[in-house]
């Protein structure tokens, strides 16, 4: 028999309640609301709220226009967030964005989007979280029998290992870490708030900044150029599309756990903002190197700079934990489509997670930090330049809501985008100045003597050849069904 993609026991024409084989086996909804949530806030704030502010306020120059921006980044976030929501509840599955692509494109344009999320866009942000975890568990607790580069992988792999074989046990133990990580993550962040505070009522809040001058740099080209450091640090919201199979009365809920959980991040960000503004000023915001640092010192002395250290770890290994839960999906829809992946198609029904899907992502991530640790900085800039890849792919998912509103027309959708098309396109637009801003950025820059722009193309064309070399998929798009509901477990 066929494997068929996120099928329950009547799909795939065994007699109702009948066990299911290994190949057989499906996600079942047994996620709940709580670690949900906790789950995509966990993927989306990461140690970008603690550099992104810096730049953002320079770029402004204005109180004004940097909250603005910050506040429109959760604006269009949520706009996003009710498109994927229509896509998630019509078209529930593990793949996510893959099996949203496949749906539309065909399974050519699904592939590539695969290959593309294995080979950089998951894995390599596993590694460069890995990274970020090791530099500054390194300022912690440094290992001086190592080189800093290698005390930073070190550091990273243990990570990396450590939390997928959490994830191997099984969905429960993983959500449950993740719920664990975030909550101490949220406090790590409430606390830069009660930094500035403090310094307000000791009287040492940073003077206001001065009045904005026709000459400064707020507003105009500036603020969009900002724009992109605020989408960037909103992004992984996306994420829980990949957890729609597992998700309990996912027509319901899936529309809840993205808007609550962009608005949990909008109010952060606000607030870590403020904080930082309060103790440092504008002026001083855009001049720090190091914000959460500079504002914790200022307030708790020299421990203040150990103390950023561990929050910063500790947001890297949550952003890690939860991308290592979402990232193994997608091999695992797209091994349950091609025969030669075949091994990443295994869901392991004990457990409730792909277990191979797992096995196989932490090795290529550990096989990405040993580059990382070998070539230095250079691993770092390879994967930045790879960001055009991810905005094409996000963009194509987003022209997907008008694709298959045309092409299955009968499809039942519990969710409707409001104000359609209206909603849509401007999130279809922001994708498209997302990739444009990428574009201009990556072209502008170089690596190893060659024009950056090169390393998406060559990561999408090693693709097409491993695409002609594999067979024809399994079966062909339209066969590709929700799953009926399903057995449930509590976490």
């Amino acid at each position: 028999m066929n494997k068929q993609p996120q099928y329950s026991a009547a799909d795939t024409g065994q007699p109702s309640g009948a066990p299911l084989t290994i190949d057989e086996a499906v996600p079942r909804e047994v996620l709940g609301l709580g670690p949900a949530i906790a789950l995509i806030v966990g993927v989306v704030i990461g140690a970008g709220i603690f550099k992104a502010p810096a730049m953002v306020a320079g770029m402004t120059g204005d109180a004004t226009w940097m909250f603005g921006a910050w506040i429109l980044g959760g604006i269009m976030s949520v706009i996003g967030a009710l498109c994927y929501a229509e896509l998630a509840t019509a078209y529930s599955s593990a793949g996510g964005d893959y099996h949203f692509l496949r749906r539309a494109y065909g399974t050519s344009i699904s592939f590539l989007f695969a290959w593309a999320r294995f080979s950089v866009i998951s894995t390599g942000s596993i590694a460069l979280l890995g990274f970020v975890f090791g530099d500054y568990m390194s300022q912690v607790l440094p290992l001086t029998a190592l080189s800093p580069a290698w005390g930073s992988a070190l550091y990273g792999a243990a990570a990396i290992v450590v939390l997928s074989l959490v994830n191997i046990r099984g969905i429960k133990a993983g959500t449950l870490t993740q719920s664990w990580l975030t909550m101490i993550e949220v406090g790590g962040l409430l606390l830069i708030v009660v930094a500035a505070i403090f310094l307000v009522g000791n009287g040492t809040e940073a003077a206001a900044p001065a009045p904005q001058t026709s000459g400064s740099s707020g507003g105009g080209g500036s603020f969009g150029l900002a724009m992109v450091f605020v989408l960037l640090t909103f992004g992984g919201w996306n994420e829980a599309a990949y957890i729609s199979a597992e998700l309990k009365d996912a027509r319901r809920n899936m529309v809840r756990v993205l808007v609550t959980s962009i608005l949990i991040i909008t109010v952060l960000y606000l607030m870590v903002t403020w904080a930082y503004w309060k103790g440092l000023g504008i002026e001083g915001m855009a001049k720090s190197e190091a914000l959460a640092a500079d504002l914790l010192r200022l307030a708790f002395g020299s421990a203040g700079e150990k103390i950023i250290s561990v929050m910063i770890a500790i947001a890297a290994v949550t952003s890690i934990n939860a991308t290592l839960i979402v990232g193994a999906r997608t091999s695992y829809a797209a091994g349950r489509d091609w025969p030669v992946l075949s091994l990443l198609g295994r869901w392991d029904a004990a457990r409730g997670t792909p277990v191979n899907a797992l096995w196989v992502q932490c090795a290529a991530a550990l096989l990405l930090v040993a580059i990382g640790a070998w070539t230095g900085s250079g691993f770092k800039s390879m994967v930045e330049f790879t960001a055009p890849v991810f905005w094409l792919f996000f963009l194509l998912s987003g022209i997907s809501l008008f694709v298959l509103r045309v092409r299955e027309p009968n499809t039942e959708r519990p969710f409707k985008v409001p104000l359609f098309p209206l909603l849509p396109i401007l999130f279809c637009a922001m994708c498209a100045y997302m990739l444009w801003s990428s574009l201009s950025y990556v072209y502008s820059q170089s690596l190893g003597g060659f024009n950056a722009a090169w390393i998406g193309v060559a990561v999408l064309a090693v693709g097409i050849v491993f695409l002609m070399l594999i067979r024809a998929p399994r079966i062909p798009p339209k066969q590709s069904v929700v799953s009926t509901k399903p057995l449930r477990r509590n976490i």
